[in-house]
């Protein structure tokens, strides 16, 4: 076996945590700590989440790159995803990295997509330092935390080695960490110590050729597709002559247009990355998530990044409706598809089929969350389009029998909700498998099929008073469990175009809970409400008040509506049947019927 080289001047980390635990934070800590910004510069809050609707939700959305500088050692840092639809993310970033930073909430503790994250860490054989955040809060219970991670080792068969992890405990906001809870400490040095001293250096063949695994795809307006990733062996200079070799194995010629590596969030401009830094490098917009990038000479392919399969495809389809055009910049079929295309190159865990339709798509990824930030991302970019309801893949099994995607579905609510949580779950063909009650809190663990839970979240808040917190996590394929019924009521669709009045709504009420506003413009087909009975109506929201030369007291009183409550994508997803679409503008979302006349639906 040939003895690897290391380079000591270099760590590569990432940082795996639930949503909401404090990677973001704390890396804005880290940042401030080591030396990275000039005194006196003035930074936002959560560098890392650049993207709008990462600052907005307050959650990473996609693994992002940067670097620190401790004792003149450069740390590449990845801050990954905490949410298992974004699993892909961690993934790549986990291709990078020789160790982890897991980091778990002071009183929440190891949730669902800490399991996630560090089973693919663990999988990996990285090395892990657990740090313990947020023990400043008033319900910190820190050493039973400890014990749940413990736990959560060995129970993902964790190796010897890895279960004898160090821990530290951190104020991620305040930018404190420290090795004993009784210590004192106003700063992060003992956790940049430990990264130095835990963390092995990246190692490589001395006698290869340069070899890079793109693990991570960027976009420069100046030099185009940008390759991310670390170089396992040899070196690279600025103008070097290369070859990648995509799935195919056929090896493209390639001449480096520029060479960048990080500092701090930015990228910097180098002429030459030693081996074990990660590298970004452009010099053509061939390149693919999985390629490897080596010399002409001596082309030799790494073995590419495999991720887990899809588990949730949704139709995407150009906007028929009355309105069509009006609010959106891009509504051709040939738009979305590019842009969907493009989508599928930059993120593994996404795949775009074609249907017998030009116009229609069908989008395969591992989540409806995935799927609802990538319409929201599209709609923001000025896309115009309908989306249908999410629907699991299924699979056939050896014999022959379907297989249905199964969730670990993970519940926490007061003890008075149990029972209504229990009943909705069980008719959906979710299985107990565990209760535990803490001090009036239970929390469940249920075996739920996957498409139980599209639509159930709202249900789920409702039930639960707002106070509920349910998490869950892909498990496996298990035999189909059967039919049952996802939505008890009908839709409420109006019956023409126009725009809707006081009038006509406030005499609608009592039929069910409307879902737009007087004065929204409405079509023939457009969903405006949700019926209290099983049936769909269709009803005329533009009525008007008829006038009479009549007066009697108490007639012309002001018609008062109940106010409405603004209609989100993800409860729009989660609300609508197999017949029905959700329309999707830069300016609103509206909910239809795929038939939207309304003398063709009874016909069909």
């Amino acid at each position: 076996m040939k003895k690897k080289t290391e380079n000591s001047e270099i760590r590569n980390i990432a940082i795996i945590a639930h949503v909401d635990h404090g990677k973001t934070t704390l890396v804005d800590a880290m940042f401030k700590q080591s030396g990275t910004f000039r005194q006196g510069k003035v930074v936002d809050e959560r560098i890392m989440d650049s993207m709008d609707l990462e600052r907005e939700r307050g959650i990473t959305i996609s693994a992002k790159n940067c670097s620190v500088t401790w004792k003149n050692i450069k740390i590449n840092i990845l801050d990954t995803p905490g949410h298992a639809d974004f699993g892909a993310e961690v993934e790549r970033a986990l291709s990078m990295v020789d160790g982890a930073i897991l980091l778990v909430d002071a009183s929440e503790g190891p949730l669902p997509q800490t399991r996630f994250v560090l089973k693919k860490a663990l999988q990996a054989g990285l090395k892990i330092i657990v740090v313990v955040n947020k023990i400043d809060r008033p319900d910190a219970r820190v050493m039973e935390v400890l014990d749940e991670i413990y736990d959560l080792f060995i129970d993902l068969d964790a190796t010897d080695d890895q279960i004898d992890f160090p821990v530290l405990y951190a104020v991620g906001k305040q930018g404190i960490a420290k090795h004993e809870l009784e210590d004192e400490s106003d700063n992060l040095i003992p956790l940049f110590d430990t990264i130095l001293s835990e963390f092995p250096p990246p190692s490589f063949d001395p006698d290869e050729p340069f070899q890079m695994l793109v693990s991570d795809l960027g976009h420069s307006d100046y030099t185009g597709r940008l390759a991310i990733g670390k170089i396992a062996n040899g070196e690279v200079s600025s103008r070097d002559e290369l070859v990648v070799i995509g799935k195919h194995g056929k090896p493209e010629h390639i001449k480096v247009s520029s060479l960048h590596t990080y500092k701090g969030a930015a990228l910097q401009t180098t002429e030459h990355v030693d081996p074990g830094d990660i590298a970004v490098v452009s010099g053509t917009d061939a390149f693919e998530i999985g390629d490897t990038i080596c010399t002409k000479e001596h082309p030799k392919a790494l073995p590419r990044i495999t991720v887990d399969e899809p588990t949730v495809s949704m139709t995407f389809t150009i906007s028929n409706s009355p309105f069509a055009g009006l609010e959106g910049k891009y509504v051709q079929s040939s738009r979305i598809r590019e842009r969907l295309e493009k989508e599928a190159l930059i993120n593994v865990a996404i795949s775009v089929d074609n249907t017998a339709s030009k116009d229609s798509f069908i989008v395969k990824g591992r989540g409806e969350f995935q799927m609802a930030i990538l319409v929201e991302t599209m709609r923001r970019e000025g896309f115009e389009l309908c989306v249908g309801r999410p629907q699991v893949i299924y699979r056939q099994g050896e014999n022959g029998e379907k297989l249905e995607p199964i969730e670990k579905l993970y519940v926490d609510c007061d003890e008075e909700f149990t029972g209504v949580v229990t009943e909705k779950l069980s008719i959906r063909k979710a299985r107990l498998v565990n209760l535990v009650n803490t001090r009036g809190r239970v929390n469940m663990e249920f075996s739920a099929p996957a498409r139980s839970l599209i639509g159930y979240r709202d249900e789920f808040l409702t039930d639960t008073k707002g106070t509920g917190i349910m998490n869950s996590i892909f498990s496996g394929f298990e035999p189909y469990r059967g039919e049952f019924p996802t939505r008890r009521t009908g839709s409420i669709v109006s019956d023409r175009k126009g725009k809707s009045v006081p009038y006509a709504l406030y005499n609608l009420e009592p039929r069910g809970r409307l879902m737009i506003a007087p004065g929204t413009p409405v079509y023939e087909g457009m969903i405006i409400g949700e019926h209290s009975k099983d049936k769909d109506i269709d009803v005329n929201p533009c009525k008007e008040k008829k006038l009479t030369n009549m007066r009697a007291s108490g007639k012309d009183e002001a018609t008062i509506c109940s106010p409405v409550k603004p209609l989100t994508l993800e409860h729009a997803l989660s609300f609508i049947r197999s017949d029905e679409l959700v329309e999707v503008t830069p300016k609103s979302i509206r909910l239809r019927k795929k038939i939207l006349s309304k003398q063709q639906r009874y016909r069909s």
